[in-house]
């Protein structure tokens, strides 16, 4: 049994919890994820670590409130204890020394994202962010991420923070700006990481992207997160969840994540 230490929500469909996870919080590094059990009859949920403290021995997961078990672990409160908190998952990122640095983020795609370009901004890498999100509700970690990044970009769909617009605009006048990165890190939801490959790609910017959005079971062994990757069958879960975005084939990556849609759907109708 795992505690929560403390809990916040982010915003109407976001929610941040610190776990108590002694293991995990010694061993996880940016770039894997846990998996999660509300109770003793619960799914398997896989959920990237958005933060770990070794010295609370606490690890950070944000989640959205959409289906039957993130709902069931949105009512647990601060004292509470999760049943399963299994971990750390998958392979860390690979980091190392560059002189620049841009991620880009896409709603919550922000938590995975903080801790990657942190562990950068520590190693002595510039790094800047380009913060995107619905409207200003859904723009996570705006201010976590300013404690170290040189330039904070922040888009919005409806114009009601930053720039009206997506990321990739943002990204594209960086780039013509003159701007030099050695290394962009996307995560978000698969259509804006296959539109940041199509920025990037013509500038052979090196590009690392995060399939977390289609994994399952989180350990291989259902199959459910296999992707094409440099023309090799690669699991998301086991291999990654971070790859080279120019070898990833983002659309049968899609049409997999759409698979399971109607089961979700009748699970949540169904349990209500």
């Amino acid at each position: 049994m795992y505690k929560i230490l403390a809990k916040e929500t982010l915003n109407s469909a976001v929610e941040l919890m610190e776990v108590e996870a002694p293991y995990t919080a010694r061993a996880c590094e940016p770039g894997q994820f846990v998996i999660i059990r509300v109770d003793e009859d619960g799914e398997r949920v896989p959920l990237t670590i958005a933060d770990y403290d070794r010295e609370k021995n606490s690890v950070t997961i944000v989640y959205q409130v959409l289906g039957y078990s993130t709902t069931k672990l949105s009512q647990l409160n601060v004292g509470d204890y999760i049943h399963d908190f299994v971990g750390p998952l998958g392979q860390p990122a690979p980091l190392h020394k560059m002189e620049r640095v841009v991620g880009v983020a896409g709603g919550v795609g922000a938590a995975p994202l903080y801790p990657q370009l942190r562990k950068l901004a520590e190693m002595g890498t510039k790094v800047d962010v380009i913060i995107g999100g619905r409207s200003a509700e859904f723009v996570l970690f705006a201010d976590k991420f300013k404690k170290f990044c040189d330039n904070v970009f922040i888009t919005t769909d409806d114009g009601s923070l930053g720039i009206k617009g997506f990321g990739t605009t943002v990204l594209q006048e960086q780039i013509d700006k003159g701007v030099k990165y050695d290394e962009c890190i996307a995560i978000g939801p698969l259509i804006m990481m296959k539109n940041v490959v199509k920025v990037t790609k013509p500038y052979d910017l090196k590009t690392m992207v995060s399939l977390n959005p289609i994994m399952i079971d989180g350990t291989g062994m259902c199959g459910g997160c296999r992707v094409v990757v440099g023309g090799e069958t690669k699991f998301a879960c086991v291999d990654g969840p971070d790859f080279d975005g120019f070898e990833v084939d983002f659309d049968s990556a899609m049409v997999r994540q759409g698979l399971f849609k109607e089961e979700e759907h009748q699970c949540k109708i169904g349990r209500g």
